[in-house]
C-alpha cells in the first residue's frame, strides 16, 4: 500500500515544534533561527515533503487556473485554439480546466458553476450555439471572475472578446464567386440567434448589394448546423425557383454534410455547384469534392490573443477598479483562403 505524502503536522511532531513554526521555517521566515530552518528543512527533504500547492494558492486568493469552455473540442477549429490557450497558460506557470458544452445551453450553465466552485481565476468561453439567457455570466461577476469570449460572442455590452469579422469574411467570398459569374448564390447560415450568423447574412446583402445585384431572402437558410438540418437547408437551395450555382456555408464541416448530401443525389458537383466555407480547416483537403475557398479565422490566434487578455486581466484585477474597467473587444480580420486543389 502506497503511504500518503508527509505532512506539516508530522514535521512539527517529529521535530516537536508547532506547526506555525515548520510552516515558517519552510518558508525562511526571519522569526526563525537558521539552525532550525535548516533542521526542518533537512527532515522536509529526507521525507520528499512537498507544499500542499492547493492550499497555498487558496491562501494567495488565486488557484493559478483558468476554466475554458468551448462547443466541440473534436472540432478542428476548437482543438487548435485549445493548443493556443495552453501553449500561453504553460508560458505563465497555469494550469488549464477545460470543458465542453456539446452546443447544450443547460450544459454550459452547469459548467460555468462548477467552473466557478473550483475556483477558476478567470474564464474562456466559446458559448453554445443555442445560449440565448447570458444570465450564468453574471454569476461570476459576483464572484470577481472575469471572462473573456472568443469566436462565439453573446450580444451582451461590457464584455471583453476576441472574434474574427466574419462580415468582411463574407464580403469577400462573394466578391469571389460574383467574379466568377455566379448570380444566384446560397447561404447555408448558423441559429438565427448567434451574432455569427447576423454577420454573415450582413456581408452576404452588403456584397450583393455592392455588386447592384438583388438580395433574395429565399437563398438564405437558417440551421442548427447539425447533418440533418443541413441536408434540409441545401434540400431548400436546391428547390429554389432559380438555379442555384453557388453556396456560402456556416463552416466547413455544414460544406461537408451539404456535398455528401448531393452527392447521394448523384449530381455532378463540378457542373452544377460550386462552395466557399468557413474555417479553412485541414480537413477540406480530404474532402472528396473540396470547397473553392474558405474563410480563414484564425483559431490559433483567437485563442493565444484571448488568453493573453485573461492573463493580463488578472494580474491587474486588484491594481484596478472595477467601475473604471476598460473592456478588451479585439477583432481579427479573417481572411478568404483559395483552394488550389
Amino acid at each position: 500500500m502506497q503511504s500518503k505524502p508527509p505532512t506539516i503536522k508530522e514535521i512539527a511532531r517529529l521535530l516537536n515544534l508547532s506547526v506555525s513554526t515548520i510552516s515558517r521555517a519552510l518558508h525562511d521566515h526571519r522569526s526563525i533561527g537558521l539552525a532550525t530552518r535548516k533542521k526542518v528543512k533537512d527532515l522536509a527533504a529526507k521525507l520528499h515533503y512537498e507544499p500542499n500547492q492547493t492550499a497555498v494558492f487558496l491562501q494567495q486568493g488565486k488557484t493559478k487556473t483558468i476554466g475554458v469552455i468551448l462547443p466541440e473540442l473534436a472540432e478542428d477549429f476548437f482543438s487548435t485554439a485549445v493548443n493556443a490557450i495552453e501553449d500561453i497558460a504553460y508560458e505563465q506557470s497555469y494550469t488549464v480546466l477545460l470543458a465542453q458544452s456539446h452546443d447544450d445551453e443547460e450544459r454550459e450553465k452547469q459548467l460555468v458553476e462548477k467552473m466557478k466552485n473550483h475556483r477558476v481565476d478567470g474564464l474562456l468561453i466559446s458559448v453554445a450555439k443555442n445560449t440565448s439567457n447570458y444570465e450564468h455570466f453574471e454569476l461570476l461577476k459576483r464572484y470577481n471572475i472575469p471572462v473573456v469570449f472568443f469566436d462565439r460572442i453573446p450580444t451582451l455590452k461590457n464584455i471583453h472578446y476576441v472574434a474574427c469579422n466574419m462580415e468582411t469574411g463574407t464580403i469577400q467570398a462573394l466578391n469571389y464567386l460574383i467574379k466568377k459569374g455566379h448570380r444566384a448564390i446560397g447561404l447555408i447560415n448558423g441559429p438565427v440567434k448567434m451574432y455569427a450568423s447576423t454577420e454573415r447574412r450582413d456581408g452576404y446583402i452588403n456584397a450583393l448589394l455592392k455588386s447592384r445585384l438583388k438580395f433574395d431572402p429565399s437563398l438564405v437558410i437558417n440551421c442548427d448546423l447539425t447533418k440533418k438540418d443541413v441536408e434540409l437547408a441545401m434540400d431548400k437551395i436546391l428547390k429554389n425557383k432559380r438555379k442555384v450555382t453557388a453556396v456560402v456555408t456556416f463552416n466547413d464541416y455544414v460544406a461537408l454534410y451539404a456535398i455528401n448530401y448531393l452527392r447521394h443525389n448523384n449530381m455532378n458537383l463540378s457542373e452544377e455547384i460550386v462552395f466557399v466555407s468557413y474555417s479553412n480547416l485541414p480537413l477540406i483537403q480530404y474532402m472528396h469534392h473540396v470547397p473553392v475557398a474558405s474563410v480563414e479565422q484564425y483559431p490559433y490566434k483567437q485563442g493565444q490573443k484571448a488568453t493573453e487578455i485573461l492573463l493580463n486581466i488578472l494580474k491587474q484585477k486588484d491594481d484596478e477598479s472595477s467601475e473604471n474597467e476598460a473592456f478588451y473587444k479585439v477583432i481579427i480580420e479573417s481572411n478568404l483562403i483559395e483552394n488550389s486543389k
